[in-house]
């Protein structure tokens, strides 16, 4: 394998149904489940960034578009790994079973702590829904602290979710449609103080009519082992991933943001940067 990109470790995301006692190790997860190497691993929503009445359109090229540090990261680049890809393809095949079977459409992708890769968890899961699975996918951006996610898709997005919910006139959000299904709804400028926003009655109503709207509603949100605006998006949504980094998340943190998130709640955990085995798949897409 080559080595990763620097700052970004190798690892596998594998996606386990959520045990009543979570491993935080890549072997615990070996063990019970095969791994694969990832190298990353309505009325309030119809307006747009530039609020004619419509999502702003798609660039031409939707990787071009894109963040180019995200390059072998994001699913939709040609020279991502192919198990990578197919990765995100189990974790999204599990959400679509589950959609099937109990009417889930909207999750939130969450962490214990900084640092374990849930936008880019949250980004390759909106696109291969929507370029893959053709579904209609609106992509949130709830993390109001730290946005991120105007940064991957190469949004230029001073005005967005954080404005739209602290407005004193109720008024649009704005909508950016980066593919023919894709759409994101931007956090906007950062805000110390988001609770007020996250907690509204607007907020339900985003939710809501987004759920009316779109076939899948996937929400990045910040960690939720360190501050509580994800526990109360968590409130608001059908179910929650949770996204650790093996061997680095400690223990006593992912138990809490466990917690947190109520386990009733907790669709699963995708474990990042897990080394994979001399016995994986890779030659089985090559």
């Amino acid at each position: 394998h080559a080595p990763p990109p620097p700052g970004e470790p190798a690892g596998a995301a594998v996606f386990v149904p959520a045990p009543a006692t979570l491993p935080a190790t890549a072997a615990d997860v070996e063990a019970a489940t095969p791994s694969v190497r990832v190298d990353a691993a309505a009325a309030a929503l119809a307006g747009n960034g530039s609020r004619n009445g419509q999502p702003a359109q798609a660039k031409s090229g939707l990787f071009e578009s894109l963040d180019a540090t995200l390059a072998q990261k994001i699913v939709v680049d040609r020279n991502i790994m192919p198990v990578s890809r197919e990765q995100y393809r189990r974790l999204a095949a599990t959400l679509h079973h589950a959609q099937e079977d109990a009417g889930l459409k909207v999750v939130m992708v969450a962490s214990a702590v900084v640092g374990e890769g849930k936008t880019l968890t949250a980004s390759n899961l909106a696109l291969t829904f929507s370029e893959s699975y053709k579904r209609s996918v609106l992509l949130i951006d709830g993390d109001f602290r730290r946005p991120a996610l105007h940064v991957v898709f190469n949004i230029d997005a001073p005005y967005g979710l954080s404005e739209g919910l602290m407005s004193v006139v109720e008024q649009k959000m704005p909508l950016y449609r980066v593919s023919e299904r894709l759409t994101i709804l931007p956090a906007g400028k950062p805000s110390s103080d988001p609770m007020a926003g996250l907690t509204s009655g607007r907020m339900r109503r985003v939710i809501q009519e987004a759920r009316e709207a779109f076939d899948w509603v996937i929400v990045d949100t910040p960690p939720v082992g360190l501050l509580p605006d994800a526990n109360l998006l968590a409130t608001m949504v059908d179910g929650a991933v949770l996204v650790v980094r093996a061997n680095s998340t400690p223990y006593h943190q992912v138990v809490r943001a466990i917690d947190a998130l109520d386990r009733d709640r907790l669709l699963g955990v995708v474990l990042n940067s897990v080394r994979s085995s001399a016995g994986s798949n890779q030659n089985y897409f090559s």
